[in-house]
């Protein structure tokens, strides 16, 4: 565009991060040698995933849309006689994709439908909050919240509809990386973005079978990534069970860990996912003639399917956050706008 926390165990999540803040609030836990990057008025607070020293989410099955735009263009494409190439989008139809959420009004009631039809599988729904105000003021997916104030009241609403259902929520894809690398936003909207995210991130950290990452970006935007650490800490690493990587990127799984570790390691071991919806032949380096290397590049293809279980560490999860099909933007011929379906693209990454 996943899962979720201590499955059967609602209460347990709020009572373990008030376990978490009370040693932080004594100061027992310190301060380290990266505070001094640190925007004013933040405090080096150990992430509470890495705390529990566990996987949150581990063991979870995520939620599969029967009605999503792969299952939809597979019955198409039956209808029409394409048997192989409905036999391929059926493949993408098995697999748990994220629902991103980017509308300014009813986000509520959608995340309630969603989370809701996730629960009566048994399964946890993948949500992704993307509206914060001036996002991507690079304008391939230019929108979101008309202020601060619209803001809150989106993250609370988008909360209130996940309720006590199982969750994970992605915050803010690109927002954070997007403050530090371009010159779209100036010091102050920085220093207010990494607020909203943080206010975000403490509204769903507070609902008892949610998890919570944040955006990070990918192994191709910051770096080193010790860039990241101190807009991660004012963005509220520390409520949250992590962060995640590589989300809508082509970068290969073995590369996205190790940029992740590298980051973990500054984050007092935060746990992390990763995006594999596209990366199963890796990231292409160079622009070519046909648009930017980030923005429906040819020759890429699905990868590894989504799950739980990752048996790497520090790795909670890989997760088809970017829907395999879903267009980066008018960047090429023939591609619809950010985030429509677009189903000769969606074919090409199976095929490949």
């Amino acid at each position: 565009m996943l899962d979720q926390v201590f499955a059967g165990r609602p209460g347990s999540r709020g009572a373990l991060r008030a376990a978490v803040l009370v040693p932080i609030l004594l100061g027992i836990i310190g301060c380290s040698s990266d505070d001094a990057g640190a925007p004013a008025g933040t405090v080096s607070e150990a992430p509470a995933a890495a705390l529990r020293g566990s996987n949150p989410v581990a063991g979870q099955q995520l939620y599969v849309d029967p009605a999503s735009p792969s299952a939809a263009q597979a019955k198409r494409w039956r209808d029409a006689g394409r048997g192989t190439d409905a036999a391929a989008m059926a493949l993408l139809a098995k697999r748990p994709t994220a629902e991103w959420m980017v509308e300014a009004t009813g986000v509520g009631e959608r995340v309630r439908a969603e989370a809701q039809r996730a629960a009566e599988g048994g399964r946890t729904a993948l949500l992704v909050a993307y509206h914060v105000p001036g996002r991507d003021c690079g304008n391939y997916s230019a929108g979101g919240s008309d202020s601060p104030t619209a803001y809150r009241a989106w993250a609370r609403s988008f909360a209130h509809g996940i309720g006590s259902r199982r969750a994970i929520v992605i915050v803010e894809p690109d927002a954070i990386p997007q403050a530090i690398v371009q010159s779209c936003l100036s010091e102050a909207a920085k220093a207010e973005r990494y607020a909203l995210i943080a206010y975000a991130v403490k509204t769903f950290a507070r609902l008892p079978r949610t998890a919570v990452y944040i955006d990070a970006g990918n192994p191709g935007w910051v770096r080193p990534p010790t860039g990241l650490v101190a807009p991660l800490r004012a963005s509220g690493i520390a409520r949250a069970d992590g962060f995640a990587l590589n989300v809508s990127n082509f970068y290969s799984t073995k590369k996205v860990i190790s940029y992740g570790r590298a980051l973990s390691r500054r984050l007092h071991g935060a746990h992390f996912v990763i995006d594999t919806s596209r990366n199963g032949n890796g990231a292409t380096l160079n622009d070519d003639a046909g648009g930017p290397k980030w923005c429906n590049p040819p020759g890429r293809a699905v990868g590894r399917s989504p799950t739980t279980s990752t048996h790497q560490r520090k790795v909670d999860a890989y997760l088809w956050v970017k829907q395999p099909g879903a267009s980066d933007g008018t960047c090429r011929a023939g591609a619809p706008p950010a985030g429509h379906w677009w189903p000769e693209y969606a074919l090409s990454l199976v095929r490949n």
